[in-house]
């Protein structure tokens, strides 16, 4: 994949390597869409096809659209994105253990 870099030191993709994410990110909404709307397949695999569906696409949006790689670069943005996950994770799952703290608390009483 090529990628040229301005005078800012900014990485750009190439026409070709944005179509490429471009087409991905279509057949990776498409069959999860397919197999919402087909309704034929049992609850549990079109569950496991769309969380699995996201998750690759969240890879290909960071490596065709931001240009996330594993350069001497990129380790900032890398080193950015790795804390801002954690973040997240930290307040999702202690929201939802509040919650579930919460609900069993209240049905105790």
């Amino acid at each position: 994949m090529s990628h040229s870099v301005d005078n800012h030191g900014a990485s750009h993709g190439s026409a070709q390597s944005y179509l490429v994410g471009f087409v991905l990110s279509i057949i990776l909404t498409a069959i999860p869409f397919w197999m919402v709307m087909d309704g034929s397949f049992s609850h549990s695999a079109t569950l496991m096809t769309v969380v699995g569906m996201a998750v690759v696409q969240i890879f290909v949006h960071l490596v065709y659209f931001l240009h996330m790689n594993t350069s001497s670069e990129e380790r900032w943005n890398l080193t950015a994105l790795v804390f801002t996950v954690l973040i997240i994770a930290i307040v999702v799952v202690g929201s939802l253990w509040i919650m579930y703290n919460l609900n069993i608390n209240m049905m105790v009483h």
